[in-house]
């Protein structure tokens, strides 16, 4: 029975990832990939309980399966490339005592998803969009190693990457652009003062707090065109 029901469930994969290739709403995307995701599970808790049947006793992984897994995101890795493949660096202890199906990645023209499920109670997820420049998804693949999973980004063409995505790019390109107005500026008080406006602005409020207080010091020496008051005219 539970054969039968894994067949089924991976027919079910199937027909969604070619809804996926298919469709072009982001939002759609998402909906039908978190569905994907949920059966991903379920046959992994099939397998576990089919082993169990027929071996008689539970292993340390067949054990947990009734236990809650909890999604945790990812947000610090490692890159780095060669002229064919960007290369994603993930540590996650343990990560090789897994089976192959609890670990896989999901790959666009532009973007990465890895998952790996049921992990010390958990599913870790990294998510990376807008990359750089396109991507080979056929050629793209991961590999498990002690304490960590590769994930090989095929390039489309063997270009040198200057930045992971495009919003690293342009954040590089608007500090530069900052730096080159302050030191093209005839007045370099001037230059500083704009900086500094820009990040009270755009600042959260221990930024805004941090720079109000440097202008009220720099009101108390005499240096009145330091105030905070110029900076939400």
């Amino acid at each position: 029975m539970p054969s039968t029901k894994i067949s089924e469930l991976k027919n079910d994969i199937e027909e969604l990832s070619k809804f996926i290739n298919l469709t072009t709403r982001p939002k759609v995307k998402e909906i039908l990939s978190l569905e994907v995701r949920k059966i991903e599970t379920e046959i992994i808790k099939l397998k576990e309980l089919s082993k169990e049947v027929q071996s008689g006793v539970p292993s340390k992984a067949q054990s947990s399966v009734g236990s809650r897994c909890y999604d945790v995101k990812l947000t610090n890795y490692a890159w780095d490339q060669s002229d064919k493949f960007v290369k994603l660096f993930v540590t996650l202890k343990n990560v090789q005592s897994l089976e192959a199906v609890q670990i896989f990645c999901k790959f666009s023209a532009r973007s990465v998803e890895l998952r790996v499920n049921g992990l010390d109670n958990r599913n870790y997820f990294l998510v990376i969009n807008n990359l750089l420049n396109d991507i080979d998804e056929t050629k793209s693949h991961w590999k498990v190693k002690t304490d960590m999973v590769i994930v090989y980004l095929s390039k489309s063409q063997s270009i040198d990457w200057k930045h992971l995505t495009l919003s690293d790019q342009k954040l590089k390109d608007a500090q530069k652009k900052d730096m080159d107005d302050m030191n093209s500026n005839e007045d370099p008080s001037q230059g500083l003062m704009n900086l500094m406006k820009k990040m009270y602005t755009e600042g959260d409020d221990d930024m805004k707090r941090t720079i109000a207080k440097a202008w009220c010091e720099g009101r108390e020496k005499g240096r009145e065109h330091f105030r905070v008051d110029n900076l939400i005219k």
